[in-house]
């Protein structure tokens, strides 16, 4: 089968690999579309192999049963699903408890394995999975369904986590309209009654905010978080979603969020928010307000994310390539001229 494997540090490739095996508790999917993520290109530019043979990439797949290990039950081939992505222990305390994604049998890391990240991954034309990662789709268009798989999965997550703050009349500030906040908007939309303001940069992305249903949208800027306290009668927004995490954004979201507010930090930027332990005033992070760095999601928060695409209430724009095409993908991802998010197909 091909696969696009990363071999080296920066380089990538669609080689001829073979079909994976499965073992009893498995399934081998057959990929219908695998979307791109920024997180991919964070893999791609690691300075050191991840491990020390090729890695087939691609955390977000969707595609069909072709074949079931001998102890599954309860899958049939040519059932339609979609991967989640924290292939966690399913035995321990937190994943009894439904927080697959902080598994502790992945440590203080609290990253259980996730395909193209360690395990070989969905941009090929078959992948290996655990059966109990696979959540069904029913009719979804496997090009809508892929992107289910994070950008979906972690927006709703976060936003989950900060329903305490999104009570009618609050205000929701989603900064980056990218692959994960074009989602976020709507998933905002759909699960609160929060007023949605989204901040990024160039006409294009504000225009897919608001297509998307964003209420106010914001040019990032020097002023963004004055506008925003202005539009919040100098209290800030509720609630806070950074899907980008560079510095720019997290110093906006510190001096935008209200008292007893929610932070919560998702892009991978790696920028670092300046919180102290001095009184509280002026731009610095004000009182009760929560910071929470969110990873991924639950399986139960995947399955209620693919159940509002199948009702309607949640779409996915995408850009479509060709699998042998992946190198112009990540090209395009990297120049930052995709809209929402790319998509391999086989």
């Amino acid at each position: 089968m091909r696969a696009v494997q990363l071999t080296d540090p920066g380089v990538i490739e669609v080689r001829e690999v073979p079909v994976p095996t499965i073992g009893a508790q498995d399934l081998l999917i057959r990929v219908g579309a695998a979307g791109i993520c920024h997180s991919d290109l964070t893999l791609i530019d690691f300075p050191y192999k991840m491990r020390e043979e090729p890695l087939t990439m691609g955390h977000e797949i969707a595609g069909t049963i072709e074949a079931i290990g001998d102890d599954v039950v309860g899958h049939q081939v040519g059932d339609r699903g979609v991967v989640y992505l924290c292939w966690s222990c399913g035995v321990c305390r937190e994943c009894a408890s439904g927080n697959e994604n902080v598994c502790e049998a992945a440590g203080r890391t609290a990253m259980p394995p996730c395909p193209g990240l360690g395990p070989d991954g969905g941009m090929a034309d078959f992948v290996r999975v655990p059966a109990r990662s696979f959540v069904p789709i029913g009719d979804l268009d496997f090009c809508l369904a892929a992107p289910m798989a994070d950008c979906a999965l972690s927006s709703y997550h976060a936003i989950r986590g900060a329903q305490e703050q999104l009570r009618p009349g609050s205000t929701a500030v989603v900064i980056g309209v990218g692959g994960l906040g074009h989602v976020a908007i709507q998933l905002l939309r759909a699960t609160t009654a929060a007023r949605v303001i989204a901040v990024d940069i160039g006409p294009e992305q504000l225009a897919l905010a608001e297509r998307c249903g964003a209420e106010i949208m914001l040019e990032s800027g020097p002023d963004t978080a004055a506008e925003i306290l202005r539009l919040t009668g100098e209290r800030g927004a509720d609630a806070v979603f950074d899907f980008v995490g560079v510095d720019a954004t997290a110093t906006l979201a510190v001096q935008s969020v209200a008292p007893n507010g929610a932070y919560r930090m998702v892009g991978l930027g790696g920028g670092a928010p300046e919180l102290t332990a001095g009184p509280a005033g002026g731009p610095g992070w004000p009182w009760g307000a929560s910071v929470r760095k969110s990873y991924g999601g639950t399986k139960s928060d995947l399955i209620d994310s693919v159940a509002l695409a199948r009702s309607g209430h949640l779409d996915v724009e995408y850009q479509r390539f060709d699998l042998a095409d992946a190198a112009t993908a990540f090209d395009q991802l990297r120049a930052g001229v995709i809209r929402g998010r790319a998509v391999l197909v086989p």
